[in-house]
């Protein structure tokens, strides 16, 4: 299950409303060993696209070198659906190289960027098999 926080719950969805019709992307990062999805960090989604998103490859190698400097991984990684439901395509199954975090997606299939519900799943991926699961939104992390 992933635990998440309201105020990055939020993050997500308003990052997936904003970059509406392109896809969103972002990591949350959180201490090494501790599932705690704690540091969000909105990326640009290189490729431009409402089908597809790609990590700028410099901003990524920034990130590893924070999270590494900071004792973090990144314990969630998120994009957006423009147009299909909140599930990976196999485009996105293949790129899931994190075993250890949760992928998050964000369907604004059916708002864009106006107000209204959106989508929003969670699944482990590791070696090509997409688990889904559960999201538990809290008010704040608890400390333990």
């Amino acid at each position: 299950m992933l635990t998440i926080d309201q105020a990055t719950y939020d993050a997500i969805v308003a990052h997936a409303k904003r970059d509406h019709p392109d896809e969103a992307c972002g990591v949350v990062a959180g201490p090494e060993g501790s599932d705690r999805p704690e540091r969000l960090v909105e990326m640009v989604n290189a490729a431009g696209s409402p089908t597809f998103y790609e990590f700028d490859s410099t901003d990524l190698f920034q990130l590893y070198k924070e999270m590494d400097a900071n004792d973090e991984v990144p314990v969630v990684v998120y994009h957006s659906h423009t147009a299909t439901e909140a599930y990976p395509s196999r485009t996105d199954i293949g790129l899931a190289s994190e075993p250890g975090a949760h992928y998050v997606l964000v369907s604004t299939r059916e708002h864009g960027n106006n107000d209204g519900p959106v989508e929003f799943r969670s699944y482990r991926i590791i070696d090509g098999v997409v688990t889904e699961e559960n999201v538990r939104v809290v008010p704040q992390l608890s400390s333990d």
